[in-house]
């Protein structure tokens, strides 16, 4: 089973993007092979340079580094790597399928986005932050681990223009064609919004209910991860914080603001209409309403936490119920409440 960040397209794109360096300075080297070390050096999108500029007029202009600002770029630090001189590490394992794979044995991996390497530096940043944050949490201390493991990440899926996780492999696929989806820290975090749903409960996804609450969690991490990043690095976010996917969704919407989804079109149960991306959105727009009533770290521990009481065919009213239960054993009879409207506002039976 696959679960895709947005419905299949036909489109292929061509691949083959010079690869070349921002030619910064390295960094000090790395620790010994199989080290635990934060000595690497990145450079990535805060978020995507949509949101951090503000600019909607944003273009893919064929991977060019000029069709974007320098001022959308930052340095990070890389870390949990392993010391082997790969982007492998504690929670992350990148792979590429064009391109050298982005390898230094001085930890400097600052890269334009003309360069595929550029994309696998965004694909681990992001899939540790987004462990780190659920980390943050409380999972995998208090709290049972949410996919705290290494989790495999190959880059370009053939040339197609979509991404996916699978769990064949246990493994996310970034595609290539427009903007590049691993360019877009929204679209990297859904995905692996899908692994993090699959180490909970093995198999979820198996009716279209639960397949529209799968893809409703991972355009909601992707949101939340990437504001608890702008709130931790004192980062730009210029464009509506509903909005999922800014940079990668501006080669097929049109008007503006650009968003692949939104987390608050005020959908309703009655707007169903069979397909899980645009169903998610009745489900993502009754989390973001509890995260708004109860603030950020309560609401994501009560959802996050609930999940993993989810059955693999789950229905709205079931998991919705599941997550107010989860609600009241947390934080008691008035989270529990909030949490009951939340979704009796998209009109969930049973609620």
């Amino acid at each position: 089973m696959s679960r895709s960040i947005r419905a299949p397209r036909l489109a292929l794109a061509a691949v083959g993007a010079v690869v070349t360096a921002s030619g910064l300075a390295a960094t000090p080297a790395l620790a010994a092979p199989g080290a635990n070390t934060t000595s690497a050096t990145g450079q990535i999108f805060m978020v995507n340079p949509v949101q951090s500029s503000g600019n909607e007029g944003l273009t893919d202009g064929k991977d060019a580094a000029s069709a974007v600002p320098a001022s959308a770029y930052t340095t990070v630090a890389l870390r949990n790597l392993d010391g082997s001189g790969n982007l492998s590490g504690r929670w992350a394992v990148v792979r590429s399928e064009t391109g050298a794979p982005a390898f230094s044995t001085t930890g400097d991996f600052r890269f334009t986005r003309d360069a595929d390497q550029f994309e696998q530096v965004m694909a681990y940043f992001w899939v540790n932050e987004a462990q780190e944050y659920l980390q943050g949490l409380g999972f995998g201390s208090e709290l049972p681990g949410a996919n705290d493991k290494p989790q495999n990440v190959r880059i370009n899926q053939w040339g197609s223009d979509n991404s996916f996780f699978t769990d064949k492999k246990n493994e996310i696929r970034f595609g290539k064609g427009g903007v590049d989806d691993a360019e877009d820290a929204e679209v990297v975090v859904h995905e692996y919004g899908h692994a993090v749903h699959e180490a909970q409960v093995p198999g979820f996804g198996t009716s279209e209910e639960a397949g529209a609450i799968g893809e409703a969690w991972g355009d909601y991490l992707g949101v939340e991860v990437g504001l608890a990043a702008d709130a931790r690095y004192g980062w730009p976010r210029l464009t509506p914080e509903p909005c999922v996917a800014d940079w990668d969704s501006t080669g097929y919407t049109s008007g503006t603001p650009h968003c692949l989804r939104r987390l608050d079109t005020g959908k309703v149960y009655g707007d169903k209409v069979g397909e899980v991306h645009a169903d998610g959105e009745i489900w993502s727009n009754a989390l973001w309403d509890i995260r708004q009533a109860l603030g950020a770290r309560v609401a994501d521990r009560i959802i996050v936490n609930a999940q993993f009481s989810f059955a693999p065919d789950t229905s709205f009213s079931a998991a919705a119920k599941t997550t107010v239960a989860t609600a009241r054993t947390m934080y008691g009879d008035q989270a529990a409440e909030t949490v009951r409207r939340a979704f009796a506002a998209r009109q969930i039976p049973g609620l």
